[in-house]
């Protein structure tokens, strides 16, 4: 008797996406960033006001921040004003400077007994996982803008990315400076990122009535 070739059978798995909005997340707006601050600080919960701070600051992707160092930001006793890192996407190094109100949030951040020998600034809680995983910075995400009264769905990690450079993008026009704070090799990259053609266009419709 032959060989019989039955259909394969695969699981009925809902796909990753489903009831999500995906697409581009959106920046948040000073606004925001200074409410999400103000409930951190009043809840005392430095790990996180340090974490928020550093990554509207750093303008780095989650992988990249969650993997930060003590020594990355701290040398001599003191927070750094500013910092460099290898990117992990492009492998190619990133400056970012270091606000004053996030060098205050990362020192207090430093002093915690949790951070005691610690190499990674935001450290895992188990042994086996050096720092925290770029999930649970996403959840932390979530829960911030969640906090403040936003929907969860549009905003996420890259929202963080995005914040400052869209303020300096608004406030000053200058594209080059925002793909050298970003990391891109090349202008299109940042062009995209922003949206920047689409945002334009509609300033320009806005003004415009008939």
């Amino acid at each position: 008797m032959g060989n019989v070739n039955l259909p394969a059978i695969r699981a009925c798995r809902p796909p990753w996406n489903k009831g999500r909005i995906v697409g581009q997340k959106k920046p948040l707006l000073p606004k925001h960033v200074w409410a999400i601050r103000v409930r951190l600080e009043l809840a005392k919960r430095h790990r996180d006001l340090a974490l928020f701070n550093l990554a509207i600051d750093s303008k780095l992707r989650g992988c990249d921040l969650v993997k930060l160092k003590v020594a990355d930001v701290f040398a001599a006793g003191i927070v750094k004003e500013r910092a460099s890192v290898i990117q992990s996407k492009t492998n190619k190094p990133v400056r970012f400077e270091i606000s004053e109100g996030t060098r205050k949030s990362i020192a207090a951040w430093l002093d915690d007994p949790l951070m005691v020998g610690s190499e990674y600034l935001w450290p895992g809680r188990f042994h086996e996982r050096l720092h925290i995983s770029t999930r649970q910075y996403a959840r932390l995400v979530r829960e911030w803008v969640k906090s403040i009264s936003l929907d969860p769905t549009s905003y996420g990690t890259h929202s963080m990315r995005r914040t400052k450079v869209a303020y300096i993008y608004r406030k000053t026009g200058n594209l080059r400076a925002v793909q050298l704070l970003l990391g891109h090799t090349k202008m299109d990259s940042t062009v995209r990122y922003l949206g920047v053609e689409m945002e334009d266009a509609l300033t320009i419709a806005e003004a415009m009535e008939i």
